[in-house]
């Protein structure tokens, strides 16, 4: 049984991108969407272009995106086209990041990466610095919302009962 064609998911980053930077005014509508949760400046990693700091555009449609098919820089030969991440857990002091690589749309590698937010450090890692970066970009990009979450939580669940 064939599955009717849908198209693919571009909500995540190059595998040869390295953020660095928040990159505030990417004009995407809304940036906490973006795979790593926000925007970023870097530079391309890619095999004969490291170091090469990407044009607005690139930035815009390809380095935050993945999916690059469009960029001179990105190899023939790689292992994935782009990864995803999001929070397994949230356990108070202890969260779980997942990671999701992809070549041709499909699964080509997955894993956890573990951080302690009380230590202020990752538990486990990626052996992978770009992969590792993105995750710590993703989690920059996280905490706020998280913070904000919890916060309006607490004020919506405490609001006085007023009797008549």
């Amino acid at each position: 049984m064939s599955l009717p064609h849908q198209e693919p998911l571009k909500s995540l980053a190059c595998p040869f991108f390295m953020p660095v930077r928040k990159l505030e005014d990417g004009g995407w509508l809304h940036p906490s969407r973006l795979p790593l949760g926000g925007g970023w400046h870097g530079h391309c990693s890619a095999p004969g272009h490291e170091g090469v700091e990407p044009s607005q555009r690139e930035l815009t449609q390809y380095c935050n995106l993945g999916y690059a098919a469009g960029c001179s820089r990105l190899p023939v030969d790689r292992n994935c086209d782009a990864v995803r991440f999001s929070i397994a857990r949230d356990c108070g002091s202890q969260l779980l990041v997942c990671f999701v690589c992809e070549a041709g749309h499909r699964p080509a590698g997955h894993g956890m990466l573990e951080y302690d937010l009380s230590l202020g450090q990752w538990l486990s890692s990626h052996s992978d610095s770009r992969i590792q970066m993105m995750a710590e970009c993703y989690l920059q990009s996280y905490l706020p919302r998280r913070t904000q979450a919890s916060v309006s939580s607490l004020t919506s669940s405490t609001k006085p009962s007023i009797k008549i």
